[in-house]
């Protein structure tokens, strides 16, 4: 605003040359003013600006026509039209490119300038309407009538824009860097309310279509609240102007008063012996050309090293891409350490850390074989499988051992996040790489044994999904260029010995199972047991509480008499804590001096740990017609299970309780359609299916219980109650059931069948396909088992049920 208020007038002419007083008001110079005009005037069009009455302004004339009208108006009473030309950048405009609204000005001075052109002082008087333009040569010439000024007279909302404005121009004033300070005094002294709308109108930093529309509006008051509205939208975008240059202002200010004070801090540094800055500079360095990495890491690296130096160190990127430098250097590339292949030393470390397991064992000795001959073999993704506590996780610990290799665990339990696995990008505040990469810069070497342990309880939300992430590190073929987000560069994991460990195959993902080698690691039987406790955990344990062998000892008939009465369990987790328990206190006894028995016996137990918490016995008892036992398998190894039946007067409804899963009820179902189908052959009456309900339950309702294999198990219960001949003690049996009446295979037999032997079961039906299962078990932990291999459901009937009926039988109505 205001951008040309003094210029014209101040600063091209003396003060001889002005014969006018600038800023006077038309309406408080009565004497020097015409009060009438002449209807025909010369009209001078204007390109890129509009005339106020009241306001000087300086106009160069260019054009031919302008000129003639300049001089022969300035010889005669020196009257002329002013209007804005519609568009400016036509040259010869005609009547219809002129605005029919404009100003009666004054020519006051007239000057010839150097350059050759007119320059001419016009002071505006009146606004006035061209009714019609009379002729266009030698210019144009326009029948006008002057638009009297209407007086506000007493009008305190008039007064108060008045004020409004002069305050909105002082603030404008200030900011305007281009505005002398003196503008304000000017703005005070003047008095008519009309000439200082006029002046502030024409000095508004606004383009001539809206000065226009200022000058078109009748109403002095409306014309005030269109300038003041101009006004106020010129100082927000000043003031804006201004947070802006005082922003950049304060930045440049820090910037140059943190610059002043880190050279400071440099100087001292140096007189005290040197930059802490350039020394971790230097050292990073030094690292890297030790380094033997190839020649792309060697370029990441000098880039980003490159950028740390032209960094300033308070930046809070400069931490960022120094520990990027240090992972760089930490990270063990193309570092390995010397596998040993003595494969008799490894066996024997295997054989001292674990008992039995013969199979993992085979299967570990056969790849270090291979290793040995190839010398490459890309290592194998193994998992082992098995209930808790049989020691999966100790055999990864064990291999490593074995082949010197260092090793490393990482929990998957509950893993939610992806970035745990890929790393974050480093653009996120508090960025890390993934867990594998941190776990190779720990162990400091590229080939270690990793565990991932329970790969089958990794967890899937929002964040990610964990097991998808694991399929490139888990492939052989892919995980040779391991891409980290943190790390931005491929790494080589091909040299990883991966084992995973879970305690069920079907919670993991189908696509990450089949990059994996499975390995099914079976429960221990009681005999198994009994051996890991006398190598293992008695050491272990009379270790871990200060005892000696002087102190304590278990015979076999006391490990025993806790596997039987203390643990129902797989794996010796269970084991291990009781026997931690007699040797705690043992060593109470030992601590206090008191005399006790050195030579645990079972009598000594039942004190020690309590009344045994399992009874075999109530599976070993005669059971009422109806009651059948079958085998069950669970992620924490073979259950034994009741199958319960009785029957009730009704419609022949069939119940199924016991929280059983939906192929347990379609067992049921089967099995009952197929007794129905086969009554004739068992002496069953048809109507006793339609006038009896049929109740099935299986005790422990607390426990979800699904799966196929107690089909025969379900059959034999229910043929067991309508023929009312009670199914043999000491019998078990396991498997799947057809309608047609086959018998189908199931799995995890070793497990049940430890199961039916730690029950006291001694003989056990089985589908004559799981046969071959049985004869993978070792013959001296089926000792006291007899099976029965079938292949059709009446065969099952044959062997379990006895052969006379019950006394009492079921009388129908």
């Amino acid at each position: 605003m205001f951008k040309d208020m003094f210029e014209p007038l101040m600063d091209d002419f003396t003060d001889e040359d002005v014969e006018f007083l600038p800023l006077i008001s038309v309406e408080e110079d009565d004497e020097s003013v015409k009060t009438s005009y002449d209807d025909i005037i010369p009209i001078l069009p204007l390109k890129n600006t509009v005339l106020f009455p009241g306001v000087v302004i300086p106009i160069t004339v260019g054009r031919d026509k302008s000129i003639k009208l300049i001089k022969d108006a300035h010889h005669k009473d020196k009257i002329i039209g002013v209007t804005a030309q519609k568009d400016a950048n036509v040259e010869d405009p005609t009547a219809d490119d002129l605005n029919t609204v404009g100003t009666i000005a004054k020519i006051i001075k007239m000057l010839k300038m150097p350059d050759g052109t007119t320059t001419a002082i016009i002071q505006g008087k009146k606004r006035i309407t061209i009714n019609d333009i009379i002729t266009s040569e030698p210019y144009f010439k326009a029948d006008i009538t002057v638009l009297e000024e209407n007086e506000v007279k007493k009008d305190r909302e008039f007064k108060a824009l008045i004020g409004s404005m002069k305050d909105t121009a002082a603030q404008i004033i200030q900011l305007a860097p281009n505005i002398p300070s003196e503008a304000k005094i000017v703005l005070k002294n003047i008095e008519s309310p009309s000439f200082l709308i006029n002046f502030i109108a024409s000095n508004l930093n606004i383009d001539v279509i809206k000065k226009q529309g200022i000058l078109e509006i009748n109403l002095l008051k409306d014309r005030a609240r269109q300038v003041l509205k101009y006004m106020n939208e010129e100082l927000q975008m000043l003031q804006l102007k201004d947070q802006i240059q005082s922003k950049v202002r304060t930045d440049i200010e820090k910037q140059q008063r943190d610059f002043f004070l880190h050279q400071q801090m440099k100087t001292i540094q140096e007189e005290l012996g040197g930059d802490a800055i350039d020394q971790e500079v230097r050292d990073l360095e030094e690292r890297a050309a030790k380094m033997k990495w190839g020649d792309h890491i060697k370029e990441v690296f000098d880039k980003e090293l490159n950028k740390l130096q032209r960094m300033n160190p308070a930046a809070a990127e400069y931490s960022v891409v120094y520990n990027y430098l240090e992972l760089l250097l930490d990270l063990p590339w193309n570092k390995f350490t010397k596998d040993n292949f003595d494969l008799k030393r490894a066996k024997k470390v295997l054989d001292d850390d674990h008992y039995g397991l013969d199979k993992i064992k085979d299967r570990i000795l056969e790849y270090l074989a291979v290793l040995k001959l190839k010398g490459d073999m890309k290592s194998p993704i193994l998992c082992f499988v098995g209930p808790p506590g049989v020691g999966k996780t100790s055999l990864g610990k064990s291999v490593a051992r074995a082949l010197k290799r260092k090793y490393v665990r990482m929990s998957l339990g509950g893993l939610h996040d992806e970035s745990e696995v890929r790393g974050h990008r480093k653009t996120y505040i508090g960025a890390m790489p993934g867990r594998i990469i941190q776990s190779l810069k720990k162990v400091k070497a590229s080939n270690p044994v990793f565990i991932l342990d329970e790969i089958d309880k990794v967890g899937t939300d929002f964040r990610g999904d964990p097991s998808s992430a694991l399929l490139e590190v888990l492939d052989p073929e892919q995980n040779s260029t391991f891409y980290d987000n943190y790390l931005e560069l491929e790494y080589d994991l091909s040299k990883v010995m991966f084992i995973a460990t879970a305690n069920s195959l079907s919670d993991i993902q189908p696509a990450l199972r089949d990059r994996m080698e499975v390995i099914f690691i079976n429960g221990y039987s009681a005999e198994e047991k009994i051996q890991i406790a006398k190598r293992h955990l008695l050491s272990k344990q009379r270790g871990a509480h200060g005892l000696t062998v002087k102190d304590i000892r278990l015979t076999e008939k006391v490990i025993h008499h806790i596997i039987e009465n203390y643990t129902r369990e797989s794996g010796v987790r269970e084991l291990d804590r009781q026997i931690a328990s007699v040797m705690r206190y043992i060593a109470k006894m030992v601590a206090m001096e008191e005399e006790y028995n050195h030579s645990v016996k079972t009598t000594d137990i039942v004190k020690i740990l309590g009344p045994g918490k399992f009874d075999k016995d109530i599976y070993q008892e005669e059971n009422p017609p109806g009651v059948a036992v079958g085998l069950a398998w669970t992620s924490v190894g073979g259950e034994i299970l009741f199958i319960e039946s009785s029957l009730s007067k009704g419609k022949g409804n069939l119940t199924l309780t016991g929280n059983l899963g939906d192929v347990m009820k379609e067992s049921a179902s089967t099995a009952l359609s197929f007794l129905k189908s086969k009554s004739g052959d068992y002496n069953i009456d048809p109507d006793l299916f339609k006038n009896w309900n049929i109740h099935i339950h299986v005790p422990e309702g607390a426990i979800p219980k699904d799966g196929p294999s107690a089909g025969i198990t379900m059959l034999t219960a229910l043929t067991s109650l309508f023929t009312q001949r009670k199914v043999k003690p000491y019998l078990a049996m396991t498997g799947e059931i057809t309608l047609r009446g086959k018998v189908l295979p199931v799995g995890g037999i070793k497990e049940k069948i430890l199961a039916a032997k730690r029950a006291g079961m001694k003989e056990i039906i089985l589908c004559k396909t799981n046969k071959k299962d049985v004869d993978e078990i070792n013959a001296d932990f089926l000792k006291g088992l007899s099976f029965r291999y079938v292949d059709r459901m009446h065969e099952v009937l044959d062997l379990a049920l006895e052969k006379a009926p019950a006394p009492d039988s079921i009388e129908l109505n």
